[in-house]
């Protein structure tokens, strides 16, 4: 399990405090299963919040770098490609061998066997 970040305690501790003070003047508590009942609910909101803040570096490689927005825009075009009938097209890798190297290259074996 990785380790909770600065942000994770620092947003989980911030709702634990904010709740603890909202849900004790809203509902106006003084006896100990009041208080004992308010805190476990704002310690358990606390965890679901720091829980659920993404963890830097622990994205996709698809959606590496990319905004929702970006990602949104790059579904649509794609969809659009496919309602036209277009394929995707990949450019062919260029060979940085000289045209007489590449003549004189086997094709079935590997490069380093010459």
């Amino acid at each position: 399990m990785p380790r909770p970040t600065a942000a994770q305690f620092a947003y989980g501790s911030a709702t634990v405090v904010a709740t603890t003070l909202a849900l004790l003047l809203l509902f106006r508590t003084e006896s100990g299963v009041g208080v004992a009942a308010v805190g476990a609910t704002a310690l358990a909101l606390g965890l679901l919040v720091a829980l659920r803040l993404p963890h830097p570096g622990h994205r996709t490689a698809e959606g590496a770098g990319r905004t929702a927005t970006d990602q949104a825009s790059a579904a649509r075009t794609h969809h659009a490609l496919e309602g036209i009938g277009a394929r995707e097209r990949v450019p062919a890798a260029r060979s940085s061998a000289r045209p007489s190297d590449r003549s004189s290259a086997r094709t079935d074996e590997h490069s380093l066997r010459r």
